[in-house]
C-alpha cells in the first residue's frame, strides 16, 4: 500500500491543494495578512506540484537532463521530497509563525522562491521548459514577493530571519543535488 502511496502521492496533492484554497476564507477569516499568505503557500505548492510530478514528469525529465539518462531521482526520494519536505516544512513554518514569531513564515517564502529560482536556471541551461516551470513563475514568485512584503510590514523581516528562511531554503535544494551527485558517482 504504501507504494502506491509514494507512485500517487500528487494526485491526493492536488485535491487538497484545491480544497485547501477552497476553505482559506474560512480558516484563515482571523488571520493575519502575513500569517494567510503563508497559509497560501501549502496549497499553492500542492497546485505546482500537480504540474511538476503528474505523470512522473519531473522525474523522468530530471533523471534525463541531469542524470543523462540514469535514474538519480527515484520515486521514493521524489516523495521524500515533496511530501515531508515541502509539506512538512511549510507546515511546521506556519507553526512557528504563528505561535513564535511571524518572521519564521520566511521558510515557507523562500522555500517557494528558491523552487521558482531553481526552475528558471535549469530552463536557461538546458533552453527548454521544465515540469513545474509554468506554475513556478506565475504563482510562487508574486505569492513569495508577497508574502515578504506582508512579513516585512508585520515587522517579520529581520535580516538574521531572512538568512534563516533562505538558508533552510538553499540547503534542502542542495541536499536534493548532493543526493543525486552520489547516485551520479555511483552509477545510480
Amino acid at each position: 500500500m504504501f507504494k502506491r502511496i509514494i507512485d500517487h502521492w500528487v494526485y491526493g496533492g492536488v485535491l487538497a491543494g484545491v480544497l485547501l484554497l477552497l476553505l482559506a476564507p474560512l480558516l484563515t477569516a482571523a488571520w493575519s495578512t502575513a500569517l494567510t499568505a503563508t497559509f497560501l503557500h501549502l496549497p499553492f505548492y500542492m497546485l505546482h506540484q500537480y504540474e511538476e510530478h503528474d505523470d512522473d514528469r519531473f522525474r523522468r525529465f530530471f533523471n534525463q537532463t541531469i542524470g543523462k539518462g540514469q535514474e538519480v531521482l527515484s520515486r521514493e526520494a521524489v516523495f521524500v521530497t515533496n511530501v515531508p519536505g515541502v509539506w512538512g516544512v511549510v507546515a511546521v513554518s506556519l507553526y512557528l509563525a504563528s505561535e513564535v514569531h511571524i518572521g519564521l513564515s520566511l521558510i515557507a517564502v523562500y522555500l517557494v522562491l528558491v523552487n521558482a529560482f531553481v526552475h528558471l536556471v535549469h530552463a536557461f541551461i538546458f533552453r527548454c521548459y521544465n515540469p513545474g516551470l509554468a506554475t513556478a513563475l506565475a504563482m510562487f514568485v508574486p505569492l513569495g514577493v508577497y508574502t515578504l512584503r506582508a512579513v516585512q510590514l508585520a515587522g517579520g523581516g529581520t535580516a538574521a530571519l531572512h538568512a534563516l528562511g533562505a538558508g533552510i531554503a538553499v540547503a534542502i535544494h542542495a541536499a536534493i543535488l548532493a543526493h543525486v551527485h552520489r547516485r551520479l558517482r555511483r552509477g545510480a
